[in-house]
C-alpha cells in the first residue's frame, strides 16, 4: 500500500486533489522516519502549498548550551528542516546547497521556537526558501535564506494544490 492509498489522495485531471490536512499527514509520515528530527522533538505543525510551520520546545538536556540558552545549532536545525518541508509541500525532495542565518534573539529551556518557511523561487533544479523563527509571543529569533537542490519529486504531492 502506497502513501496515496494510505491517505486517500484522489486523482483529478492533470494531477492530485490535495488539501492541507492530507498534505500534513503525508509529510508527518514521511518525516517520522528521520531519526534526527525525532531526536530533536521537532513537530510539523501546519502546511500550505509552498509554506511549512514547524516547532520545538527547548529541552535543557538536548537543545541548550553551557549558558542555559538555546544552542544555535538547534535553531539552525529547526530552520533547515522547515526549509525542506516547505519544499516538500510543492512536491520537491531537496538537499540544502547554501544556508545563511542571522541570529537575533535567544530563548531558554521550556520555551517554544516556531519556524515558518516560505518558498520564494521554485525552479527546475533549485529553490530559494526563507524562514523566520519566532517565539510564541512573535519575537523574531532568527532569519534565514537557503538555496535548495531539487533531487527528486514526491509522487503523491503536486506542485500546486
Amino acid at each position: 500500500m502506497g502513501l496515496r492509498d494510505l491517505f486517500g489522495v484522489s486523482l483529478k485531471k492533470g494531477g492530485f486533489r490535495l488539501d492541507a490536512q492530507t498534505c500534513l499527514e503525508i509529510l508527518r509520515e514521511v518525516y517520522r522516519g528521520n531519526p534526527f528530527i525525532c531526536y530533536l522533538d521537532i513537530t510539523i505543525d501546519a502546511v500550505k502549498c509552498g509554506e511549512a510551520t514547524l516547532s520545538l520546545v527547548v529541552d535543557n538536556a538536548k537543545h541548550t548550551n553551557q549558558y542555559g540558552f538555546t544552542h544555535g545549532g538547534a535553531l539552525e536545525s529547526l530552520a533547515d528542516i522547515a526549509l525542506g518541508v516547505a519544499c516538500a509541500t510543492v512536491g520537491k525532495r531537496v538537499m540544502t546547497l547554501s544556508f545563511n542565518m542571522n541570529f537575533i534573539k535567544n530563548i531558554r529551556a521550556g520555551e517554544r521556537a516556531t519556524a515558518v518557511a516560505v518558498v520564494r523561487h521554485n525552479g527546475r533544479r533549485t529553490m530559494v526558501v526563507d524562514v523566520d523563527t519566532k517565539t510564541d509571543d512573535g519575537i523574531l529569533l532568527t532569519r534565514a535564506t537557503a538555496t535548495m537542490f531539487i533531487r527528486d519529486q514526491y509522487e503523491n504531492i503536486p506542485e500546486c494544490w
